[in-house]
């Protein structure tokens, strides 16, 4: 590997916002209507559409997502939810934040999402939920996945954060059970901060939508425990452009990873299932066994080809679960992953320079 260092920076991430997003954001302020009103629920219904289901309730963040999902389908204290350990930790924290139990489980070598033939044993007369990860822009075997939940009688909610627009056999992610996005500003489209859970179960739709706001189903009325959980209109207005761009970018996000993918040779691209279309949030990588993979991603830094870790360090190893007693998981997968994985950018700002530049360093590691 070449040691110099260049003046060359292509980012791991790169938000795409342009003026329609500033004038969207110039129209609310100049209204006076910040708080949730109808940019809100004009984002609602657009993202519902395209995602192909009949509910989208938004939120502040993606976290507060998942607990709003989690909470809608009443889990709580006693109960346990099955979620992979590779992932980002507000999966678990999300399920801490309900008074509920994570339960770790192993992935797929292959897609890095949740392994079905696990799960079952994992199910236990506590099981309340299974929380399948997209990760990366990769969909989990829903079909799969929901056959189990169906067969125990377990809430399936999909944390779909980086997964906007990823589709199994034509059907999007999101409507498998109840979702929770994100639209942190890494995401394939973003609001700044925001979240949106979805779903196409009018009762479970309905009570998200009276715990997102303190409970009401109607002004002063609260009748349940709720929270804070709203969006406003700025951010729902930067979300009503970005929404019309979101397809496209996913294509070109499919376009750049197809080039790396084809052209890389020291490193394992990612895989995808036929029928499954993958978003491409992150584009990453496996090293073979054995590498120094932290020596690589500290070169390709050097060269200029933004590159991140995500994540090198599974949930259950974190301080927080380690002082909960999760201490002796056996998860070889997740625990091999985490030595072995990178990611490269793919985002649609990249330039095919840009993209034969990241293939040339990759191939002289």
């Amino acid at each position: 590997m070449n040691d110099s260092k260049v003046e060359r920076t292509i980012a791991i991430s790169k938000p795409m916002i342009g003026d329609a997003e500033k004038q969207a954001v110039m129209e609310v302020l100049d209204s006076g209507q910040l708080v949730q009103g109808a940019k809100v629920a004009a984002f609602e219904e657009a993202f519902a559409q395209f995602q192909n289901v009949k509910h989208a309730i938004a939120t502040t963040n993606g976290t507060a997502a998942l607990t709003l999902a989690l909470l809608a389908y009443g889990v709580g204290t006693g109960d346990e939810v099955l979620i992979p350990s590779f992932t980002f930790a507000a999966t678990a924290t999300s399920v801490l934040s309900v008074n509920a139990t994570p339960v770790f489980i192993d992935v797929e070598a292959e897609t890095f999402c949740i392994d079905p033939n696990v799960i079952e044993a994992a199910i236990t007369p506590h099981t309340r939920a299974i929380m399948p990860v997209h990760l990366y822009g990769q969909p989990a075997n829903m079909p799969t996945i929901r056959a189990i939940a169906d067969k125990h009688g377990l809430a399936l909610i999909e944390d779909a954060a980086q997964a906007h627009g990823a589709a199994i056999e034509g059907q999007p992610v999101g409507g498998w059970g109840m979702a929770a996005f994100s639209f942190y500003a890494t995401k394939n489209m973003t609001t700044g901060e925001g979240g949106m859970v979805t779903t196409n179960d009018d009762r479970v739709a309905a009570l998200a939508r009276m715990i997102r706001n303190h409970g009401m189903s109607q002004q002063y009325l609260h009748e349940v425990v709720g929270f804070n959980l709203r969006m406003t209109n700025i951010l729902a207005a930067i979300g009503l452009v970005q929404i019309n761009y979101l397809a496209k970018w996913n294509e070109q996000r499919i376009a750049n990873a197809k080039y790396l993918s084809s052209n890389i040779r020291t490193v394992r691209a990612p895989i995808v299932k036929d029928g499954y279309q993958h978003v491409f949030h992150q584009f990453t990588v496996v090293t073979d066994e054995g590498a120094d993979r932290d020596a690589m991603v500290k070169y390709l830094n050097e060269r200029g080809v933004g590159t991140r870790v995500y994540y090198p360090l599974p949930v259950h190893k974190q301080p927080i679960f380690q002082k909960m007693g999760f201490n002796d998981l056996n998860l070889p997968v997740t625990n091999n992953l985490t030595r072995r994985v990178f990611s490269l950018p793919v985002h649609p700002g990249l330039s095919q320079e840009d993209l034969e530049y990241i293939v040339a360093e990759v191939n002289h590691l």
